[in-house]
């Protein structure tokens, strides 16, 4: 898994950057947000990435924060969202704004995303609302989305192939399981077991 890049900035496009990172270029999708906070072309930059397998592709996506990350992830375990969804909606809502539409369950706001129209936005406002639960709004809103062992579990499983929600239903249940200390190692291997079934 690639978990972050760090090189120069070679290219940017309307939705991927091409990173320089020691010879190679990596092409990474990403968000306007994050393609507008990068910076110019020809200096150093840093991104946070996400690496989507499938049976005929693999792609890194990128983004600008480590919340910004796990927001995509959280969005595309929602069925209907695949990366292209879930970038868009990233451009158009920073964490905090989306933290705060799907608190209030604000579908109007996530519908304002390209490609999003109102049944995928109550979808996406409904589902996620489970997964974040009564968080407080504020300060407290860039820690909505998972963090630690659950978002690498999560992550692993996407990079063994599974879809992205399969993954996070699986991690999910097997948190729920486990309890809130659980450990990578034993998260995997039960999200394995479940998913499995």
């Amino acid at each position: 898994m690639i978990a972050h890049l760090k090189g120069r900035l070679d290219a940017t496009g309307l939705d991927h950057a091409v990173i320089d990172v020691g010879g190679v270029g990596y092409l990474v999708g990403a968000s306007s947000r994050t393609l507008a906070s990068i910076g110019p072309v020809g200096e150093a930059v840093m991104l946070h990435t996400e690496m989507l397998v499938a049976e005929d592709f693999i792609r890194l996506v990128g983004f600008s924060s480590a919340a910004e990350r796990d927001w995509f992830r959280l969005l595309t375990g929602v069925q209907g969202v695949g990366a292209r969804v879930a970038l868009a909606i990233l451009s158009a809502l920073e964490p905090t704004d989306l933290a705060r539409a799907i608190a209030s369950q604000d579908k109007a706001m996530v519908a304002r995303s390209n490609g999003v129209g109102p049944k995928l936005a109550e979808r996406i406002v409904r589902e996620l609302k489970d997964k974040i639960g009564g968080v407080e709004l504020g300060h407290a809103a860039s820690s909505v989305a998972p963090v630690g062992a659950g978002a690498d579990a999560v992550s692993a499983l996407l990079n063994l192939g599974f879809r992205p929600a399969e993954a996070s239903g699986a991690v999910a249940a097997a948190e729920e399981e486990l309890g809130p200390g659980a450990t990578l190692d034993a998260l995997v291997r039960l999200a394995l077991r479940k998913a499995a079934k």
